[in-house]
Formats: structure tokens, sequence, C-alpha cells
């Protein structure tokens, strides 16, 4: 038996169901289970308590739900039980779809059921206090909702650390300018990652090349991109790209669905220039998007940008765990959340204050002129785009190049898939907070600094500090 009271895992294949007629008079089973260090055995106790789960339970989802006493109708129940206990957990198959139940730490899984009323019952015997999955280890149904928590006693929730995914905002290519058309080669690596999504909280992330956002790729109207996407062996799923940039069906997807250790290849000619989003777009796809494959792809007009002092590169996502924000541990992805559209985490560049803490703060000297490319991977929400303390001389809305910028502005709205450039001069120094103006997701994760140095000006900017500001 493990000790560890949280399981950090890789998300499992995609949903793949297939219909099951029905078959004989079910035969029920039972799996007895007792590790070594277990006695008196579970074989020869009598179960302290006792759980029956019904596969479906007649909600039409992919989910467990609880049959009798507490847990009566509740999908995917919390099961309790104290250190000593022997556990008896009964699953009954609610519908012809192919279901079993596994809880690694124990050693224990049912046979797979696959008629209606099926039965089969697993018993165990638990000593560590802790948190540990069961699941349902059918491919695909895991991810699809097919899981939830056995606490043994009161454990103290558990800290995890995991990779960092932060996309730095300063890691952009340079500007292109003036050049004619070229062939630009793209190579993009698809990267299934436990990363750091805060202190003491991991997320399994999908990425391109490791990051969230991807790479920021930058090309001039009228080249020709050759695009390879690789996606990793380690892989537990399929991944594929869609290019907003791109004049062609799928954006790409349609020739980039790539399984695990495959790798796929296509060409497209940037007909548009703008600012564009790109993502992954294998189902389901707002789940992998949710989970940190977007992008931005740069399309210059002929004539290039105008010169700045400084370039940053920043995107918005929402992330949707099973565990409130704030839960410690290894998180898991809450389907039944993101198609409530009711994200825990909100983010810039893929974590929870990310582009609070250095090296990741954007910086800039007093004078200079700052130019943000910003998108909204989403994959639900629209972003009101605002930096505290700051006005946007020129904003271009919808990341149209070639239109005549707004100026003066004080918010921009992007909306999912959507992206903006906006520039402006800095004039003071101090720290400058990047928001969505809908302010509540500040506290769900979604702030970043501008650090500004250099000399003051009183002529533009003066006064006493007060204590208490947010900013």
């Amino acid at each position: 038996m493990k000790t560890s009271s949280v399981l950090v895992r890789l998300p499992v294949i995609a949903l793949a169901l297939a219909a099951c007629a029905p078959a004989p008079t079910p035969t029920p089973a039972t799996v007895v289970a007792a590790p070594a260090t277990a006695a008196p055995t579970a074989a020869v106790m009598e179960p302290t308590v006792s759980y029956t789960l019904v596969t479906g339970g007649g909600t039409g989802k992919l989910n467990f739900v609880g049959r009798g006493g507490d847990i009566d109708g509740q999908p995917n129940p919390t099961l309790t039980a104290q250190p000593g206990d022997v556990v008896e957990i009964t699953l009954v198959n609610g519908d012809y779809i192919l279901h079993d139940l596994a809880i690694d730490e124990f050693g224990v899984k049912t046979p797979q059921l696959q008629n209606l009323d099926e039965t089969a019952t697993v018993i165990f015997h638990v000593e560590l206090e802790g948190e540990y999955f069961y699941y349902c280890s059918v491919p695909g149904h895991r991810q699809a909702g097919m899981e939830g928590i056995l606490r043994v006693g009161s454990p103290a929730p558990a800290a995890a650390e995991g990779a960092s995914i932060v996309h730095s905002p300063s890691d952009l290519p340079g500007p292109i300018g003036r050049r004619a058309p070229q062939v630009v080669e793209v190579e993009l690596t698809a990267q299934e990652v436990v990363g750091q999504l805060a202190d003491g909280t991991t997320y399994p992330y999908f990425t391109f090349n490791g990051t969230v956002p991807g790479p920021f790729v930058r090309v001039r109207v009228g080249d020709t991109v050759n695009l390879t996407l690789h996606n990793e062996t380690s892989s537990t799923l399929g991944h594929s790209i869609d290019l907003h940039a791109v004049n062609g069906p799928g954006g790409g997807a349609v020739y980039t669905q790539t399984l695990p250790g495959e790798t796929h290849f296509f060409s497209f000619r940037t007909l548009n220039p703008g600012l564009f989003v790109y993502h992954c777009a294998t189902p389901s796809v707002p789940h992998h998007i949710a989970s940190g494959m977007y992008g931005l792809i740069l399309v210059e007009p002929e004539a290039g940008l105008p010169p700045v002092d400084k370039e940053f590169y920043v995107m918005q996502g929402e992330i949707y765990t099973v565990e409130p924000f704030g839960a410690q541990g290894a998180q898991a992805f809450s389907m039944e959340k993101m198609m409530a559209e009711a994200p825990e985490y909100v983010v810039f560049n893929g974590a929870a204050g990310a582009l609070t803490v250095d090296p990741n703060m954007l910086q800039a000297e007093v004078g200079d002129t700052v130019r943000i490319f910003f998108g909204v991977g989403g994959p639900n929400l629209t972003s009101s785009f605002h930096v505290i303390g700051e006005i946007f001389d020129r904003a271009y809305p919808l990341a149209a190049l070639t239109s005549p910028p707004l100026t003066n502005v004080q918010t921009v709205s992007v909306p999912p898939g959507g992206a903006v450039v906006v520039e402006f001069k800095v004039d003071v120094p101090g720290r400058y907070l990047l928001v969505d103006h809908a302010l509540s997701r500040l506290e769900r994760g979604l702030v970043g600094f501008l650090m500004v140095e250099g000399a003051e000006d009183p002529s533009i900017f003066s006064g006493e500090l007060t204590e208490g500001s947010g900013h």
C-alpha cells in the first residue's frame, strides 16, 4: 500500500464508447484484496463499511452514482473509511457499456462488467490515512468522469510539485520587417506534462513544446509555412493543430490528427495578415484547449510593424479542476465544470499568478514603448484586457493589423479564440497590473505584473503612498 495521500497521474486515452448488446444472465463476482501488511486478512473479516456504486446510475453520463445510505444519488461520491477498516464496494452495471472499478494503492480491481445489472464486489483492508482514487480503467472513461475518492481517516492535504509550464512573456521572435515571402519551417511537439498550477498544486497539462501558451510563431503575409507536428511517445492521447491563420478545412486539423509517437506534416500559405490563435483540435477539443494546448501565430503585413522598445506575449486561459480553487496536491480535470463554463482557475500563461514572479514578470524602462500580443485560448470566457495604471495609446481590436488602430483605449474585449495587439508608452516607474477587468477572476489567479524602472516624473504622477492598495 502506498503511503502517499495524493495520486499524481497523467490523463488516459480519449473517450471511445462502443454499444454493447445484452448478454445472458449476469454472474456476480467478488474480488478479495488483502495487502501483505494487513492482518487479519480481509478474506476472513466482515466488512466494516460497505458501499454500492452504479455505473451511469440513470444519468446518461459516464460516472459512478451512489446507491443507498448517505451517498444515494450522488455522482462520484466521496467514500469514507477509518484506518483498520475492511471496505466493501459493490459495482453494479447501470447500462450496457463496459465498465470496471479499480483502486491502485490497494491492488483491487473488479472484473469488467458489460451487461445490465451485472455486479462485482471488492473487499479490502485499509490502514494508512490518505485519499485514494477509485476509477474505471476502460480507456477514456476515467477522463470522461468516472473517478471518485476513497478518503481514509482525515489526511492532511499533500503539496505537490510539477514542472514549470509557464511561457515567459518575453520569449518570442523579433520583428521580421520588410522582406520577400519565403518558406518557413515550423516544428511543434505535443507534450503532456504534470505541471505546477499553483503553490503545492499540480495539473496534467497538454502543451505544445512543454509550455502554456505554446511557441510564438512569427511569419509575414505571403510566406509558405511547412508545419510539422510530433506527438511524444509518452503521450496518452492523440493531438493536432488548428491555426486560425490557415485558409483551409480545419485550419490544418484535418492533416494533423497525430497519435502518440507519430508525426504529421502540412503546408499552408499565409494569405491574411493579423495575430491569430492556434490550438489543438482533437476531441474533446475544449478539454485539450483548457489543459493548455493553444498559442499565437503572428502574420506580419508586408511592411512589418512599427518599431517599439519591448514586445511581450501573453495569453489567457481557463483551467477546470475537480477540487476547488486553492486545493493542494494533484488536481484532475473536471468535464462537468468545463461544460458549465465554471473554471476554478483563470490564468495568464498557464498558471495562477504566473506573471507575478521572476523571471516571468514583464520588464520595461521609463520612456519605453511597449507592445503586448494578447490572445485568449479559452475555451469559454471573453477577456476584458486592461493594464491598471496605463492607457493603450494604440489598440488593434481583434488583431486587425491593417485597419487603423483605436487610440487612447482603457480596456479591450477579446473573445475566446481571438486576439488583440496593444501599444503604450510607460511614463513613470512602478508596478502595473495586467488583469481581466472581470475582476473576480483576479481571485482565481488571473494577474500579471509589468515592472517599470527609471526616474520619477512628478509632473505626471505624484503624491504620498497610502496603505492598503491592491496594486
